[in-house]
């Protein structure tokens, strides 16, 4: 048996990663591997621009904000250019490719709101002051040096070019933060539109397999499931290719930038940095075992919701005629809370990751500021080195932190990955021949010993032999289950037999090519279903007739008199399944309909079972109408409709009986007599009821 007929849907939810599963998917995105490419690429830059912006800030701090030593110059002797004071030139340490030990070095102080010039580098070391007129003394473990006070003018001297240099960074940093937010715009479209693209793609594909699926596939797969396949799993798979699939590679990018960019910086802060990371690897196991599990609950309970409240919404005038509202609702009460709890157990799992990983985080934050701190004081590392790796720190653990919502997203793709391939590699087993037959239809049709099963070994047909001549009008009658609808069925091909044949005009429809069979037979049943549009949408379906046509054939089948008296005619709109319209107009609509299709072969199946007498007196005259040198098969409940047709054949238990006019029928006395017996017995009675006392 097909896996699509005998599984639970939301259960079969396989791996939260599937290799095989992955790959196709990748198949669809196949055609668009240069624009995700380039998204990559992209996200390679982006990655880039932010990792940038963090060591832009330490550059400025260490450089310029909080400069460090001036190496001092004969002037004319400087090897860069550096600001000119009392005879000689001082260029900061941090412009000089070789640090020239040998020079000696001066700083700037500020002290009391007062600023100074220390004749040499304390290189952070713990210092005392003492005061010698305008001039400081400072006392440190390093040595003993003098501090020049510097009024204003002269402080702002030294610190212009500093100015300067903050101004352009200022001004690099702002066109970063502009670069990355183009990129990440075009980046977020290109990919956002590809995987619309994609779904486009996939959501077409299963639509048109559903089409060429038999209807046996329909009868055993509930319509919410396939709706289902259609929406929200294709909108799972959006989610993975435009949030987990590319991003992963961004995430990737960054992991191993800020890795590369840390270890640059200082390979010790670094290495303190990372020291936590095993408890986060061990935490991610443990997360992903949980969450698959508690994810899986979920999907099935939510799965038992859906159903229960479909099939409820489905059968409410049931529930509500039989009183039953407080048993359906005790039902869901129990169905729902088994959910909640579900559901509160998968919060459990990533309430605790979450928070733990920013547990984690914050340690890892706490040990680089008392290690890294340390540092700064002792002047081993520059404070600007500290601040960067608090940003990279937190950066790192971004997309950590965000693995559990791309780990939920990559299981549900994955889950409805696997119910969107079993619904496309569920064959479609009726299907045009390669080389179909070319036959011009005229009508004509003939069963040669037909057996046929819905079921395996629960024969519906057995052994059905008859002919139908061109432009005949035959009728099938008997009782429920005889088999009358399924020879309608057989007729357009809506499943196929298991043995004997079916031929049209003396040609197999095995051998026919499927369209050009089924648009040459026309069907009306009993429950006509009528499109969301306007009349003339439903009467026009996808035949190429303007509206002067359409109003000539709701004539001659006698809906144009109803029609006309609607607010806006035959552009009235109509509802979902035509809930507006009465069962007699959506017959009559149906007739018009089979007429605007212009068939060579007419199915009416029980056409008139369900409406009034009056309404059955025009619907029989619109059934002259359009069976009119057509070959019509009618399938009847009430014997007086088909009184007149050409040939009555009688099935009973799924084989034929009788057959003949009706005259001959009666006068047989068999299972026509017997029925025609009870159905006007049963009329009698019912008229004697309603006469007076």
């Amino acid at each position: 048996m097909s896996p699509m007929n005998n599984y639970h849907e939301e259960e079969a939810l396989g791996k939260g990663y599937d290799a095989r599963l992955m790959k196709r998917l990748l198949a669809y995105a196949r055609p668009y591997w240069a624009v995700i490419l380039a998204c990559v690429v992209l996200l390679l830059f982006i990655t880039g621009a932010e990792l940038a912006r963090p060591f832009i800030i330490k550059i400025a701090i260490d450089d310029y904000i909080a400069p460090g030593p001036m190496v001092v110059w004969d002037d004319g002797r400087e090897p860069e250019e550096g600001i000119y004071y009392q005879g000689r030139v001082y260029v900061s340490q941090h412009l000089l490719s070789d640090k020239h030990p040998d020079r000696p070095r001066v700083q700037l102080l500020t002290y009391e709101g007062s600023y100074y010039l220390v004749d040499g580098y304390m290189e952070g070391a713990d210092y005392t002051v003492e005061r010698d007129g305008d001039e400081l003394i400072l006392d440190s473990e390093v040595g003993r040096f003098t501090a020049a006070p510097l009024d204003d003018d002269q402080y702002s001297t030294f610190r212009q070019p500093d100015r300067d240099a903050l101004i352009r960074l200022a001004l690099i940093y702002l066109g970063i933060i502009s670069l990355g937010f183009g990129l990440n715009y075009l980046q977020i479209y290109l990919l956002h539109r590809t995987g619309q693209l994609i779904v486009y793609n996939i959501r077409h594909q299963i639509f048109s397999h559903l089409q060429q699926i038999s209807l046996r596939f329909f009868d055993t797969n509930p319509v919410g499931r396939l709706v289902t396949r259609v929406t929200n799993d294709t909108e799972a798979l959006n989610q993975m290719f435009t949030g987990v699939l590319v991003n992963l590679f961004k995430d990737l990018f960054m992991l191993l930038g800020i890795v590369i960019v840390m270890l640059q910086l200082n390979i010790q802060l670094a290495l303190v940095s990372f020291s936590l990371l095993p408890v986060v690897a061990i935490a991610t196991v443990i997360f992903r075992i949980k969450a698959r599990d508690a994810y899986r609950e979920v999907r099935v309970r939510l799965a038992r919701i859906n159903a229960t409240l479909a099939e409820n919404i489905s059968g409410m005038r049931t529930v509500q005629i039989f009183n039953r509202e407080k048993k359906k609702h005790q039902e869901f009460y129990e169905i729902n809370k088994a959910h909640f709890r579900a559901s509160f157990r998968e919060l459990k799992v990533f309430a605790v990751f979450r928070p733990f990983i920013d547990l984690v985080y914050f340690l890892a934050l706490a040990l680089l500021i008392w290690y890294g701190g340390g540092n700064v004081i002792q002047g081993i590392i520059p404070f600007g080195v500290l601040y960067a790796f608090i940003q990279y720190v937190e950066m790192f653990f971004r997309p950590i932190n965000d693995m559990a919502e791309k780990y939920n997203i990559m299981q549900a793709a994955m889950a409805s990955s696997e119910r969107i391939f079993q619904l496309i590699d569920t064959p479609a087993d009726i299907k045009s021949p390669e080389k179909p037959v070319p036959a011009k239809i005229e009508g004509k049709i003939e069963f040669r010993n037909v057996w046929f099963a819905y079921n395996p070994g629960e024969w519906v047909l057995k052994d059905v032999s008859f002919t139908v001549e061109k432009g005949q009008t035959v009728a099938f009658v008997g009782a429920t289950g005889a088999g009358k609808t399924s020879i309608i069925n057989l007729i357009s091909r809506l499943y196929d037999i298991q043995h004997g044949q079916i031929l049209i005009d003396g040609v197999d429809i095995k051998e026919m090519d499927i369209k050009q069979l089924r648009q040459n037979i026309a069907v009306v049943l009993q429950d006509v279903f009528m499109f969301s549009g306007t009349i003339a949408d439903n009467i026009r379906l996808n035949t190429s007739i303007d509206s002067r046509q359409i109003q000539q054939i709701a004539e001659a089948v006698d809906a144009h008199r109803f029609i006309n008296q609607l607010p806006h005619t035959y552009e009235s709109e109509v509802k979902e399944r035509g809930a507006t319209i009465s069962a007699g107009q959506r017959q009559l609509l149906a007739f018009a309909r089979a007429l605007a299709f212009n068939p060579k072969i007419l199915i009416l199946d029980e056409a008139t079972a369900s409406i009034d007498t009056e309404t059955e007196q025009v619907i029989q005259r619109a059934m002259k109408t359009i069976s009119r040198g057509r070959t019509t098969l009618v399938v009847a409940h009430r014997l007086s409709t088909i009184q007149s047709a050409d040939n009555i054949i009688v099935m009973h238990k799924g084989k034929v009986r009788e057959m003949g006019n009706h005259q001959e029928l009666l006068a047989g006395g068999g299972y026509y007599f017997n029925l025609y017996q009870l159905q006007y017995k049963d009329q009698e009675l019912n008229q004697a009821k309603k006469a007076p006392d």
